[in-house]
């Protein structure tokens, strides 16, 4: 079945042959059939730009495929198809004591999407990306062959897997290290920073004390108040340190309820003027308040509460933009981009700001140690092509890279600077994908097998 299909930004929207396989031998069927010029897994469609789309060409869907298979409790080792959704897994364990150890900001996204992105949260600082917990998985090759991966066993393609963008095979089935909990509330401090400067030393100076820290900024303040920023810095209550009115159901799940976007809203709604009020609003009306006790569900998961809401942005859309910058150059090159935000009026209505720990092990994983900017850009004219162009140039030049689960413009030249190992990728993905049966719309773009356009 054809059908038009977007990523969360909703641009771009490309015509793909869409498959829903239940069983292996179907999925397997549609792999190694050859009806299809190349094919693509895709998950709950919540990355961004064209990473999930192959346009003209086939898309899996892997949500039919989402059975939880094992639980190894004294361990914590989840074992499961990869169609299972981050929410899914907090529903089942989180009453059993049982947290995710690394999320990012919305829980609907697949387990296997979560690895293909190497996906990173709050925690990077202390734990690293979603990769460091998973203890293997299968994964079916273009042959239609299945291969068990692990760091130790076929260690190659297990990290060109990690981050690699689903273009090495189709995750079915992995295993997902848990990480225990007596309640599911965390201690928050929340600071607000009077500039960018202020909120880099708070980070500095206190990170380490916090399993959980991320900032908002205000990325259209300018002169002295540039980069202010209100700091969330939070860790895991004790079941018996909770307030006594949270005691008797510690292990609460996220509330059901739900507010929904109903339709698009217009393109001028989130605007330059608007988002700089709303900036302003917020900051003013934020309190820096430490050891505030909170549900996870707001804490990691703010937009979720609201269904749809990528409708705020209108049909056309928006891309998210997110970079990371090495610690020696995050001030410079930070400043410079919220500076030629404002000049251009670009607004960005969500700005978040994290400190990043270690590199990311796999191969084309985007973390690296620095600071990382996530900007949310309504796409109002075409010209924001070429403010971003210059800002990928802007952002090599710092030594830093562009996430590529949220890109939708970058340049080949620019993506193969900006990721070292590319190489190494191209060569295990020539050697167990010859024939480029697992492409995308992005791999195509930014050219990551040498000669397929």
């Amino acid at each position: 079945m054809e059908v038009s299909l977007s990523g969360w930004g909703r641009y771009p929207v490309q015509r793909c042959r869409v498959y829903r396989p239940e069983s292996l031998r179907a999925l397997k069927e549609v792999v190694v059939s050859g009806e299809e010029r190349s094919v693509l897994a895709r998950g709950l469609g919540r990355a961004y730009g064209d990473a999930a789309l192959n346009e003209g060409a086939g898309v899996i869907l892997q949500t039919r495929r989402n059975r939880f298979l094992n639980f190894d409790e004294a361990a914590g080792v989840l074992r499961c198809e990869a169609g299972v959704s981050l929410a899914e897994i907090l529903d089942v364990f989180v009453p059993r004591g049982y947290f995710l150890p690394v999320t990012p900001g919305t829980k609907f996204v697949t387990l296997g999407g979560a690895i293909a992105s190497d996906v990173h949260g709050k925690n990077h600082h202390k734990d690293g990306s979603i990769s460091n917990f998973i203890l293997d998985f299968d994964l079916l090759t273009a042959d239609g062959e299945i291969v068990r991966c692990t760091p130790r066993e076929n260690a190659d393609l297990f990290w060109a897997t990690v981050g690699g963008m689903g273009l090495t095979g189709v995750i079915l089935r992995a295993s997902l290290r848990l990480v225990p909990i007596s309640s599911s509330y965390l201690r928050v401090d929340y600071f607000k920073a009077r500039n960018i400067d202020e909120a880099f030393e708070v980070f500095e100076a206190t990170d380490e004390q916090y399993q959980y820290s991320v900032a908002w900024i205000d990325c259209l303040a300018g002169g002295r108040s540039l980069g202010r920023s209100v700091l969330m810095r939070g860790n895991h209550v004790p079941a018996e340190a909770l307030p006594e009115k949270l005691r008797g159901e510690p292990l609460a799940t996220g509330k059901k309820g739900k507010l929904v976007v109903p339709f698009d809203f217009p393109s001028v709604t989130l605007n330059y003027a608007s988002i700089r009020a709303f900036n302003a609003l917020y900051y003013r009306v934020s309190k820096g308040t430490p050891g505030v006790v909170v549900h996870y569900d707001p804490f990691f998961y703010p937009l979720d509460s609201v269904l749809h809401w990528n409708r705020l942005y209108g049909r056309r859309g928006f891309l998210q933009y997110q970079v990371v910058f090495p610690f020696e150059t995050s001030r410079e090159g930070l400043i410079a981009l919220l500076e030629r935000l404002a000049k251009d009026r670009r607004s960005s209505f969500l700005a978040v700001l994290k400190r990043f720990g270690a590199e990311g092990p796999g191969l084309l994983s985007f973390p690296r140690p620095g600071y990382t900017l996530a900007l949310d850009i309504p796409f109002r004219d075409a010209g924001l092509f070429g403010f971003l162009r210059e800002m990928d140039e802007w952002v090599l030049r710092m030594g830093g890279r562009v996430y590529l689960t949220k890109d939708a413009e970058l340049a080949p030249e620019i993506f193969e600077a900006m990721y070292p190992r590319l190489g190494q990728f191209r060569e295990v993905k020539g050697r167990i994908d010859p024939e480029n049966r697992f492409s995308s719309s992005l791999a195509r773009r930014l050219r990551v097998v040498e000669g397929v356009q």
